[in-house]
């Protein structure tokens, strides 16, 4: 006789279960706190960065980059000719960041919103002075980023900008170079390279910093919060070289790939 409640059309999980175990639901003992030193790394060190470039087929360049929690899959269409416009003799640069439904603790819905807007800004503005559109007049190169884990809207914005870099290489499209990115945050007196994201909520203020390292350029800077100007310099200069090893590492990748 069947059970009750039984549903034939579905698969049916076992009569003995047992809830799932999330993060907030363990012993926060041994978790970070405001006002404790920083735990697992270094104030200055990064989380351990993994680019795979090429991972999208579909797409003329792509790449996908890891950096802890943060996951985002960049890929690249164009440069393709533009339609129902006039004639320009640069090519138009055009940025999308959307965020998965799953990517953050709260799900979020499948529409964008001014956050997204707000970080494709960012990203549109660290890349946009290292290609060279000059050589592709009335085309349109589209970068449509998704944000697979979130930790971090500064880290979003540094990882982004990273993978959306190395997808242009992959897709063939001149650059002037590969442009690197950092984050940092002011917690108490010290300066933090690469906030996770309630080291963010807990900071004064952060600081984003883009830069194209082989030819010791700035390209963008993203500060938000409260930031005295000796402390927005000092960032700067810790971000500044944080972002030449990054260099090394993304064009050490390429060349790997790309061979």
């Amino acid at each position: 006789m069947a059970q009750s409640g039984f549903d034939r059309r579905r698969i049916n999980g076992p009569e003995e279960s047992f809830a799932p175990v999330f993060e907030d639901d363990e012993d926060d003992s041994g978790r970070w706190k405001p006002g404790m030193s920083r735990q697992d790394r270094l104030p200055l060190a990064i989380r351990p960065i993994f680019l795979q470039p090429g991972l999208i087929e579909q797409a003329n360049g792509s790449a996908y980059i890891e950096t802890g929690k943060t996951k985002i899959a960049c890929a690249i269409y164009g440069p393709r000719q533009s339609k129902n416009v006039a004639f320009h003799d640069k090519g138009r640069l055009n940025v999308e960041l959307k965020f998965a439904p799953f990517s953050c603790p709260k799900r979020r819905a499948p529409i964008r919103d001014a956050e997204d807007r707000s970080i494709a800004m960012a990203i549109h503005q660290a890349i946009l002075p290292s290609v060279r559109l000059e050589t592709l007049p009335k085309s349109t190169v589209d970068v449509f980023i998704t944000v697979l884990e979130e930790d971090g809207i500064e880290g979003c914005v540094a990882a982004g900008s990273v993978a959306a870099s190395a997808a242009l290489v992959d897709a063939g499209i001149e650059v002037f170079g590969i442009v690197a990115s950092t984050s940092a945050a002011v917690i108490g007196e010290e300066i933090w390279l690469d906030p996770s994201e309630q080291e963010s909520s807990q900071s004064k203020g952060t600081f984003v910093l883009a830069t194209m390292p082989a030819l010791n350029t700035i390209t963008s800077i993203w500060q938000n919060g409260e930031m005295a100007p000796d402390q927005v310099l000092k960032a700067m200069e810790i971000c500044e070289k944080q972002c030449v090893d990054i260099h090394t590492v993304v064009a050490e990748r390429l060349r790997e790939t790309l061979q």
